[in-house]
């Protein structure tokens, strides 16, 4: 290994940060089923709306921040530049301080110009959180200078803890303090009104017919409404929900501010004693910082602020057009984009951990290669990130493909939204793979000097995927479908344009057979695998947990089994991923190796 292994070490570093990611994903979706019985899927709609434009606003003003930081910082300290490497640190906290701080007063006074209804008032509660985020990315993008990812991971698992704890917690404390309750008004399928479970048809309104007669279900029943009390409550109810969720957020971020903070006050000794023996004798005015900062933030930003605005785009799209055009009411327009955000998009995100911690490990690897001119080194290293990714991405798709209303039942055991999030998640399952490749692909490039061409990318793969969009929801009849057919499109586009862009600007050729070939032929065996397992536990014990459990267990053991056998991955690869030496000794003894 040695040499080798040193200088992949950015495999080692993401697999660490690849960890925390997943690790909070899960803590996401533990929390987000109790979250969603508490808040609803109404709840869970106010929510996510208003998080999608909280996103964009965080995207505008901080959230490339760690990036860029890192990316500036790791070239000042590979020619060691150690007292630059700090100015640089403190010129971009008081740009995250600025930039942060405007970008918060704009969100919480202007939200009503961004959104409408009770979740203008969820997204003034992310305003102080976009704020805490930019010091955080800061504090972030200066240790992943340095080639560690352990603080970034940890702080990254507080944050999740907190979030989860205060989100519920609030929800709950604001629910029961203000409304006296957490239950909700329901409207049965049969047309009765239920509270808490109790049937309350006689506080509820008789839906009439033109003619003044009672409209009756198919039982021969009466339908009831809701009463204009009722509604009130309910909206009530699942806006105080979102408002907690949202103060979960900020406690999060908040925490790992903290946490953070005191990892940098631990190392501040070491750090001004590295200044006191820098030798390069070079330093930099506070204003050329400033003017190097801004002019790689930018970019930065409109980046991520374009790649990312598909989600914010499309919700906007879906929810003003299915209210203004289609007739439908603000509470199911909300409450369907609840599922499509709150299940079925959280379930997709777990996998993207991967590659969200392979793009931050390797942006300062392939920067400092490419500043030394080290072409070859470079492109090695994208091979590598490129392979690694898709050797997780590939069955994670698949799996989310077939396990689909298994997994969805284990995590949001709704029974009246369980089909239709199973069935968006199942459509969404190929995202997994272009958005894998396409957010490494997006950090490469960045990393190589050409920030601008994934904004110019994304700019271009917005256009088909809005047009496709608008007429699916105007034309037919496919409702929140639609808007898993704009993502695929969005997102395979994005991986088009941006291959493209790496064989132009870098001489890259995509290796296809063992990143690609390889781990779909392994993953579709798996697949079947666990879809035949599954199906024959569920037979004998009729348990949906006790079915899904073996079936993935089953699953991971013939992919990795497939792909050894199939010469997907080499031994030295293998012992190149994090406690690649436990499975190395493992394929060993089974005789795969």
């Amino acid at each position: 290994m040695g040499k080798q292994g040193k200088k992949d070490g950015f495999i080692l570093q993401a697999g660490i940060l690849a960890a925390a990611g997943i690790i909070c994903r899960i803590i996401g979706l533990l929390y987000r089923s109790p979250l969603t019985a508490v808040i609803g899927d109404r709840g869970n709609g106010y929510y996510q709306s208003a998080y999608n434009i909280y996103t964009i606003i965080l995207l505008i003003s901080s959230y490339s921040i760690p990036a860029a930081v890192s990316k500036v910082i790791s070239q000042k300290l590979s020619l060691k530049e150690y007292r630059n490497a700090h100015r640089i640190f403190m010129c971009s906290m008081w740009y995250a301080l600025a930039v942060g701080g405007i970008a918060g007063i704009f969100l919480f006074f202007g939200a009503g110009l961004l959104l409408e209804g009770p979740a203008v008032t969820v997204l003034k509660v992310f305003a102080p959180t976009i704020f805490l985020y930019g010091m955080l990315g800061v504090l972030r993008g200066y240790f992943q200078a340095h080639r560690t990812m352990v603080q970034t991971s940890v702080s990254q698992i507080l944050e999740q803890i907190l979030n989860a704890l205060v989100s519920i917690g609030a929800a709950l404390f604001l629910i029961m303090t203000i409304l006296g309750g957490a239950d909700t008004y329901v409207l049965e399928d049969n047309g009765s009104v239920t509270f808490g479970g109790e049937a309350v048809a006689e506080k509820a309104i008789i839906l009439l017919d033109e003619k003044g007669e009672a409209v009756l279900d198919e039982l021969g029943y009466p339908v009831y409404t809701l009463t204009e009390e009722q509604e009130k409550w309910n909206t009530q109810h699942a806006t105080y929900g979102a408002v907690g969720s949202a103060l979960g957020t900020g406690a999060g971020v908040l925490v790992a501010l903290l946490f953070m903070w005191a990892v940098y006050g631990l190392n501040k000794s070491m750090i001004h004693k590295r200044i006191k023996h820098d030798k390069s004798g070079i330093t930099d005015s506070y204003g050329k910082i400033f003017k190097l900062i801004t002019s790689v933030v930018t970019p930065f930003i409109l980046s991520t602020a374009i790649y990312n605005l598909s989600t914010s785009l499309n919700q906007t799209i879906y929810t003003k057009l299915y209210m203004n055009i289609k007739g439908m009411a603000e509470k199911e327009t909300f409450t369907n984009y609840g599922i499509f955000s709150g299940k079925a998009v959280v379930i997709r995100s777990i996998p993207l951990a991967l590659s969200s911690a392979m793009s931050s490990a390797i942006l300062p690897s392939v920067s400092t290669a490419w500043a030394r001119e080290d072409y070859e080194d470079a492109r090695a290293k994208v091979a590598k990130a490129v392979k690694v990714t898709m050797m997780i991405s590939v069955p994670a798709a698949v799996g989310i493909g077939v396990l689909a209303k298994p997994v969805m039942q284990v995590l949001f055991p709704q029974k009246e939204s369980l089909d239709m999030a199973s069935g968006l998640l199942m459509g969404l399952a190929v995202t997994v793979i272009f958005y894998a490749l396409s957010t490494l692909t997006n950090s490469v490039l960045q990393g190589i000097g050409k920030v601008n061409t994934p904004v110019k990318n994304a700019g271009v793969a917005l256009i088909p995927q809005t047009v496709i969009l608008a007429v699916l929801v105007c034309l037919t009849n496919v409702n929140l479908y639609g808007l898993v057919m704009a993502d695929i499109v969005y997102s395979g586009l994005m991986c088009v344009l941006n291959q493209k862009a790496l064989r132009k600007y870098m001489g890259y050729k995509q290796e296809v057979f063992r990143s690609f070939v390889t781990p779909l032929v392994a993953s579709l065996f798996m697949g079947a695998a666990a879809w035949a397992v599954y199906q024959l536990l569920y037979m004998l014990t009729s348990s949906n947990l006790i079915s899904l459990i073996p079936a993935v267990i089953i699953a991971v053991i013939v992919y990795f089994a497939l792909e050894i056998l199939l010469k997907g991955m080499s031994e030295e690869e293998l012992r190149a991923i994090p406690k690649g030496h436990l499975l190395v000794k493992v394929a060993k003894k089974c005789r795969l190796l």
